[in-house]
């Protein structure tokens, strides 16, 4: 009998039916189970993980499988794994036979893939559901490949308690990769899936081992191995109790946490840029710092090394790992931290400054007491130098230089420049931190501030590589995983700072003495090059060192993660003795190279370190960067007037021009003066007038330090009560001249050599009048402040 038409199109409708639930059947994503988060180093090994959000250890899936797993397996669980089509028939029926002769169940017949199929489902065993996975293992093997089908397996079987995949059981009961166990091992965690309770340590270990050998003999069998492999390897104990993962970059492995739905990374494995081996290296040398700070309470250290030529994380320790006592805040990531930077921004503002032809290398800058709208900034040694070069100011870190030259540069300013280079933690306007930005104001995460430094150094780098244009690019901030997606080139020809403000900047910065070596590095030629500055922020609650090469950008910054302060936490004392243990780790290299198309030759006083005028005697030829053509002439250089003899100054109206010499002078404002010449002996005082000589129209020959002109001071009280003093402090050119004192015209006092008087004003508006012997007056105001009004 024919069917008809019809008949045939309910068949084919039955059919194209059922052919699209049988491939519906298997879900896009076959296990929705959490995984543990993963970050191995560059070369596969494991740094970190942390468990799953279920209380699993358990993995993502890994690439591959090793293969004596893969043969292990098969050996004991589905030897026709790859001739089947995801059931072997013939194992089933004589599973069903041995469950029938001895009335239970003694034996599955599952495949690798029907047991996959078993582990996704976890659904309870019964007939019906053990058909559907007969019909589901048949999908499997049609959308999975057979390495893919072991990959799954490996990564989700049960290995005993709280563990779930290969990897996971590797590290845990032999805290290695599991690509480096023995056949003994792998045997071992092969029979586990099949009865996981067999790994309780202290039980089971007679039926475990005797697993395990039956493996060996059958993979010999197989000849998978020999037998002589297989008797040796029965003689490896079993684990025992599990231990823990490693923990060499938790701090990372939490940053990844955080970062990885805006890094698009779908796992939660990660194959990150960093060395292991400089990262268990450095992790060793903090641990050693630590150790010795935490006898002074300092708790927490963390260094961050960047690759400068790739952009890459070589080594990333947020901070010392210490969880067994969360009294000290180990896991807070210091490099994420934002921090005050004490004075290790003032390399940039010194570079800064040199890009915009504000200064040159080694132009003087003043280093004198100062007030500046009631902001008084101190000098580390709370000395005073009067002017220092201001490269010298950088490598000495001088805390009123740095000011001084931001009040030049203006603070707007380089608020603007901070945060194009990549300082990413300025939240408040410009005007919040004022001049104070420069000596620590602000807050700074050491990831910025280490890769500020690294777009410095990409920059410089490629100097030649780019012929002299620039990439915006090398400031892109550092990489920690792979692959690194690489930015298209877009050249310039002007950048943040240029090729010869960074060059100079990086000379001055390699000329700090190195801590502990009292200078004498330099005479060992394989010493390595580094530039480094340090910082230390206000209160002694933060100590930083960044330094850097060619091919490195090293940061450390030690303290405690609370904010509290602790004497002798200071940068060039905590910090940079670590800085310099890490340098060592790293391979050295060439210095940079000159960019002397980026540098002019000029001619600069070589006293003042401006460019030279036509007054400055001694001129030499300095390479500068190009802005420095900008800068002003030498103000100091004058030309001084002397009688017949050279002895006295003279004016024309008391000495002929004819019998006039005319010399040039280095001169220096009073107070500048007052301090430059107590430090630089060879610095000349400027001779007298000559006696009866009109002085109209001479210098400026006195200026008070303090109070400035319109400041506002306060007196406080005594511990006994009573009301205390200010102490006004002037400076005259004629070190043993006399100066008499005024205060709103009425004679207090007079002092010669040492031009100090300690006062106690009234509160309210007063005019100060210095007089010298010769008549030169100075007059100033000063405000003191009642205290019921001071804020």
């Amino acid at each position: 009998m024919h069917k008809t038409p019809k008949a045939f199109l309910i068949t084919d409708i039955i059919c194209i039916t059922l052919l699209l639930v049988f491939l519906l059947l298997l879900p896009s994503k076959l296990f929705k189970s959490p995984t543990s988060f993963v970050v191995e180093a560059s070369n596969g090994n494991l740094l970190s993980a942390a468990i799953a959000s279920d209380g699993q250890w358990r993995f993502p899936v890994a690439d591959s499988v090793p293969v004596k797993f893969k043969d292990c397996i098969i050996a004991f669980e589905d030897k026709r794994f790859y001739s089947h089509f995801g059931v072997d028939f013939l194992a089933m029926s004589r599973a069903m036979r041995q469950n029938l002769r001895a009335k239970s169940v003694v034996s599955g017949g599952s495949t690798l893939t029907m047991q996959v199929i078993r582990l996704s489902r976890k659904e309870d065993r019964t007939i019906w559901q053990k058909l559907y996975e007969v019909i589901l293992a048949f999908r499997l093997e049609l959308k999975y490949s057979k390495p893919e089908i072991i990959g799954l397996y490996a990564a989700n079987a049960p290995f005993g308690s709280n563990v779930v995949g290969l990897e996971a059981a590797s590290w845990r009961y032999y805290g290695r990769n599991a690509k480096t166990l023995s056949w003994g091992e792998m045997a071992t965690l092969a029979v586990l899936p099949n009865s996981p309770s067999l790994v309780h340590p202290g039980k089971n270990s007679t039926r475990l081992i005797k697993k395990r050998n039956d493996l060996l003999d059958r993979l010999a069998k197989l000849n998978y191995i020999d037998q002589g492999t297989a008797n040796l390897s029965k003689l490896e104990p079993i684990p025992g109790k599990p231990m823990p993962l490693p923990q060499n970059a938790p701090h990372l492995l939490n940053r990844f946490k955080a970062e990885r739905a805006s890094l698009e990374i779908n796992s939660t494995r990660i194959t990150t840029t960093l060395n292991e081996d400089i990262q268990l290296k450095v992790n060793a040398i903090l641990k050693r710092y630590n150790n010795r700070y935490r006898a002074n309470d300092i708790n927490n250290i963390s260094a961050l090394i960047l690759d400068a030529k790739t952009g890459n994380v070589v080594s990333y320790v947020g901070n010392i790992y210490q969880p067994e006592n969360t009294a000290l805040l180990s896991h807070v990531d210091m490099i994420k931290a934002p921090r005050s930077p004490g004075s290790t921004l003032k390399p940039l503002l010194y570079a800064s400054m040199l890009n915009d032809g504000f200064i040159l290398p080694h132009t003087l800058i003043p280093d004198v007491p100062t007030q500046i709208a009631g902001y008084s900034p101190q000098n580390y040694d709370l000395g005073y130098d009067g002017a220092i070069a201001a490269d010298k100011a950088l490598s000495r870190s001088l805390n009123i230089p740095a000011v001084k030259m931001l009040q030049q540069y203006k603070y707007e300013r380089f608020y603007d420049k901070l945060k194009k280079l990549g300082i990413g933690t300025l939240n408040q306007p410009a005007d919040h931190y004022g001049l104070s930005l420069i000596l620590g104001g602000s807050e700074v995460t050491m990831w910025d501030l280490a890769n500020t430094y690294m777009g410095m150094v990409r920059t410089l780098n490629h100097f030649n590589a780019y012929k002299g244009l620039y990439d915006p690019n090398d400031y892109k901030q550092a990489t920690y995983y792979h692959p690194k997606q690489e930015n298209e080139k877009d050249y310039q020809r002007n950048s943040f700072l240029d090729h010869g403000a960074i060059w100079a900047t990086f000379n001055a910065m390699e000329e700090v003495m190195r801590p502990g070596d009292e200078g004498l590095w330099e005479q060992f030629s394989s010493s390595q090059r580094v530039a480094w500055k340090t910082g230390t922020s206000f209160g002694f609650r933060d100590a930083w060192a960044v330094g850097l090469t060619p091919n490195y950008v090293v940061c450390v910054w030690v303290g405690n993660a609370d904010g509290e302060g602790r004497p002798g936490l200071v940068g060039i004392e905590a910090a940079a003795p670590v800085l310099f243990d890490l340098f060592r780790l790293l391979p050295n290299g060439k210095w940079f190279e000159t960019p002397k198309t980026k540098l002019k030759k000029i001619k600069v006083c070589k006293q003042s370190g401006y460019k030279a005028g036509e007054f400055c005697p001694d001129v030499i030829d300095e390479w500068v960067p190009v802005a420095g053509e900008k800068t002003v002439v030498c103000p100091f250089h004058k030309i001084v007037h002397l009688d017949r003899t050279g002895t006295y100054r003279v004016t024309d109206q008391c000495e002929s021009v004819t019998n006039m010499q005319h010399k040039s002078w280095f001169i220096l404002p009073p107070a500048m003066e007052y301090y430059y010449r107590i430090k630089n002996s060879d610095y000349r005082n400027l001779p007298p007038y000559l006696p009866g000589c009109d002085l109209s129209g001479g210098n400026n020959v006195m200026e008070l330090i303090y109070p400035k002109n319109g400041a506002s001071v306060y007196i406080p009280l005594e511990l006994n009560g009573t009301r205390g003093k200010i102490v006004l402090n002037a400076a005259h050119r004629n070190q043993s001249s006399k100066i008499y004192w005024h205060i709103d015209n009425e004679y207090i006092a007079t002092t010669t050599n040492y031009h100090q008087l300690a006062v106690s004003p009234p509160p309210g508006k007063h005019t100060l009048t210095l007089v010298d012997e010769n008549g030169e007056r100075l007059v100033q105001v000063f405000t003191v402040m009642d205290k019921d009004k001071k804020k």
